[in-house]
């Protein structure tokens, strides 16, 4: 992987939460409960970085994490370009690595890309200009750095103490980029246990979680759990898990306010989104008192700012 730091151990690039430690993710989320305002009040903003320029290449289908990282640069001050795919020369055939130094000879200074193929992000924060940060907003089904990130501070506005937390992940884990960068900071800020709920076709192997509890039914897992997140579910994979429709999988899998019982009381629910309602998660559990999920969507510009923050001030002290 292209290395995150820099020599003297600032973050330049964000690819994955996997060679952090306690320090620095811990500086990241501070940076972003600085950058929260209660309800109704004006959105805090900056004017130090006026002028940079990030460039938003989502050559994957995104709606909230691309309107949050635009609406995190805004907030800095920065200038926004979003590139319509559909209209975009890859699409013509041009290679993404000539995209990048396309928009790079503009004066880009940061690249925040979603690609369905592993490796790019880092492929392309090893080609740019040192000036020029990469930062991942999904990486097929690898990681989601900043949904890592934004999860994790949820979970601690709630449970002032991560390390005595037990976490539920409920749904296609195999396939989720949401579970694993979670599941990557909850260990470096030492989670006490997180149990992971799929059916085995969904299950990933021993190597790729080797610290989490796994489950195949939901109803163990869920007991005295403190937070429970359930991933979304898309539909052309059912098959692959021999279950023949969503009514079947939420019968199986589905959050219901009576297994969410079987958790702590003061549990909190959580979900990446978008959500499936009635498929992963009942409505009355998504819209109910111990959900948190508007809660995750506000942290997600509140870290996108602090990560932007923090690689300009690494690029340009």
């Amino acid at each position: 992987m292209q290395e995150q730091f820099d020599a003297e151990g600032r973050l330049r690039h964000l690819i994955s939460l996997e060679h952090f430690d306690d320090e620095r993710l811990t500086a990241l989320l501070d940076k972003a409960t600085g950058y929260l305002r209660p309800a109704g009040e004006l959105p805090a903003h900056e004017s130090r970085f006026a002028g940079r320029t990030v460039a938003n290449l989502f050559f994957e289908p995104s709606t909230r994490t691309r309107a949050s990282f635009e609406l995190a640069a805004k907030r800095l001050g920065l200038h926004v370009l979003n590139l319509d795919v559909r209209m975009s020369s890859r699409s013509k055939g041009e290679s993404i690595l000539d995209t990048v130094y396309t928009l790079e000879a503009m004066g880009s200074d940061i690249f925040v890309l979603r690609d369905s193929e592993p490796g790019v992000p880092a492929f392309i924060a090893s080609h740019v200009e040192p000036h020029v940060s990469v930062l991942s907003a999904g990486e097929a089904d690898v990681s989601h750095p900043t949904q890592g990130l934004l999860d994790t501070l949820t979970i601690r506005q709630h449970k002032q103490d991560i390390a005595n937390c037990v976490v539920t992940l409920i749904g296609d884990i195999s396939h989720s980029r949401v579970a694993r960068s979670v599941c990557q900071a909850l260990a470096i800020l030492g989670a006490r246990q997180v149990r992971l709920v799929a059916p085995p076709a969904f299950m990933p192997g021993e190597d790729a979680y080797p610290h989490a509890e796994r489950f195949s039914e939901i109803e163990p897992a869920l007991r005295d759990a403190d937070v429970v997140m359930a991933l979304r579910i898309q539909r052309e994979r059912m098959s692959q898990a021999s279950i023949p429709d969503t009514g079947e999988y939420f019968k199986q899998y589905g959050l219901t306010a009576e297994r969410l019982a079987l958790a702590r009381p003061d549990a909190i629910v959580m979900h990446p989104g978008p959500m499936n309602r009635g498929v992963e998660i009942a409505s009355e559990v998504a819209d109910g008192p111990q959900s948190v999920i508007r809660r995750q969507v506000c942290n997600g510009v509140a870290v996108r700012m602090a990560v932007m923050a923090t690689v300009l001030e690494t690029l340009h002290p």
